[in-house]
């Protein structure tokens, strides 16, 4: 039997936003389940932090009745990393344009501890909200999926950001990392200094959601890696 793959969304985004991946995955006869994470939520919602999601992570992974592959995208590559550690039924590790740090470091260092200029803080610095969405993580759909997508967008907890990483699950298991060549979110150069710690690299022709742009060719890509 194949490894149940779980799915973890980036920061704003949702477990919903996989669903046509999901379909993809089905097909191939992969079983894959998603989380919501706390550090996610409506803009007048308390908001959890990055130790919160990586709690939530550990949660869903050793709920899995067998071994399990863990997919995170974009910040979901920080949760999994800290949330993964120690799950003994965990085979692989697949980050996915996502931010994949070792102990002590947090994504917010990681981006040279500069905001990106689309990153807006409210008020109260309690939380971001992603500007230009549509340029930035949906450059590739098409502008009915970028709507929607944008659409189901929330905010995203800040300090969650900040926060260091205790535990680094690459180091326990294998890991592959998948490059989006067309990301304006994080530079493809950015990706490809972080996907240096994975044991096996791919690449794909895509902007920073190729579970919207590229569904088809993203799950051949899953299905190829949960395959080694």
């Amino acid at each position: 039997m194949k490894p149940t793959l779980l799915l973890v969304h980036g920061a704003w985004h949702n477990g919903a936003g996989f669903s046509a991946l999901q379909k993809e995955l089905e097909a191939l006869n992969i079983k894959s389940v998603t989380v919501e994470l706390p550090s996610v939520g409506l803009a007048n919602a308390a908001l959890g932090d990055m130790y919160a999601d990586a709690a939530v992570v550990h949660k869903a992974i050793n709920s899995i009745d067998g071994d399990c592959v863990v997919l995170g995208h974009s910040y979901g590559g920080v949760v999994i990393t800290q949330g993964a550690a120690g799950c003994s039924n965990v085979k692989r590790l697949i980050y996915m344009t996502a931010f994949m740090l070792d102990a002590g470091e947090s994504l917010f260092a990681a981006v040279g501890g500069v905001a990106p200029d689309w990153w807006e803080e409210a008020p109260d610095k309690s939380r971001l909200t992603a500007n230009i969405p549509e340029n930035i993580f949906y450059n590739m759909c098409t502008p009915e999926v970028a709507k929607k997508a944008t659409a189901a967008l929330r905010t995203q907890s800040l300090v969650a950001f900040n926060q260091p990483l205790t535990e680094v699950a690459w180091k326990q298991v294998p890991s592959s990392y998948i490059i989006c060549d067309q990301d304006n979110a994080i530079p493809v150069f950015a990706q490809e200094a972080m996907s240096g710690r994975a044991t096996d690299v791919v690449r794909i022709e895509s902007d920073h959601s190729p579970f919207l742009c590229c569904t088809k060719e993203l799950a051949q890509i899953i299905n190829t890696i949960m395959s080694k």
